[in-house]
């Protein structure tokens, strides 16, 4: 896992074929605007979180994030546990994201 910067994050992002950006908060934090192409799966589902991840390809890059970055790290490091290579945690997460959001 490794823990990126706004400005990493958006670099690595931008220049990642490879790349799926991961949304690890709540439903009605979600509603509030989220990154662009998220998907998004609420690390609170517990199980529910694990089994819906475990569904995901594990070749490619995840770029996660939550409110503040800590739910996010959490999920990088389950991610790893289920055999993800390469996950990357948005520090300060989306409260101190400062690049293009999409509102409902």
């Amino acid at each position: 896992m490794a823990d990126l910067t706004q400005e990493e994050w958006t670099e690595e992002l931008q220049n990642d074929k490879n790349a799926v950006v991961l949304d690890v908060r709540t439903e009605e934090e979600v509603d509030e605007g989220y990154i662009p192409n998220a998907i998004n799966i609420d690390i609170y589902k517990g199980q529910g979180f694990l089994d819906e991840v475990e569904q995901l390809d594990k070749s490619k890059n995840y770029y996660v994030y939550c409110r503040s970055g800590k739910r996010s790290a959490q999920a990088c490091m389950l991610m790893k546990q289920l055999g993800f290579e390469n996950t990357n945690n948005l520090l300060g997460g989306f409260m101190e994201w400062e690049g293009e959001i999409v509102e409902d």
